[in-house]
């Protein structure tokens, strides 16, 4: 579950960050790096992502499957971070968001197969002096 933005006319194109809490707590420590991930759709989903940059769009957060999850992603031109948890530091950082410098829409984003809830949303933009 996580945040799509930059969501296109077309909604199959968009960028997403987003985490995977049941990693977060597995036995197999590779799986457990595959806690966070950044998507660029439709030309990097994922599995391309992933066999092209190993390790580059996704990384590790503690996450405790059913509980409550703050999530803080922030976009600035090409650059992407997010947040977990109101911590100062950033969990993961994509340097080179796919779509370039574009705008679109915000939206949720849940994989499939996946049960999320999400309360107390809010978007802010940052007006350059």
């Amino acid at each position: 579950m996580g945040v799509a933005f930059r969501v296109a006319a077309d909604p199959s194109k968009y960028e997403s960050i987003y985490t995977r809490p049941t990693n977060a707590r597995a036995d197999d420590q590779v799986r457990r790096n595959h806690s966070t991930q950044y998507i660029s759709m439709p030309d990097h989903p994922w599995s391309r992502l992933r066999k092209e940059a190993p390790e580059r769009y996704e990384s590790y957060v503690d996450l405790v499957p059913g509980e409550w999850t703050r999530l803080k992603v922030t976009v600035d031109g090409v650059k992407a971070r997010l947040y977990v948890n109101d911590s100062e530091h950033t969990v993961l950082i994509v340097n080179d968001l796919k779509h370039g410098d574009s705008q679109g829409s915000v939206a949720l984003w849940i994989g499939l197969g996946t049960e999320a809830y999400f309360t107390n949303l809010r978007l802010s933009q940052s007006v350059a002096p």
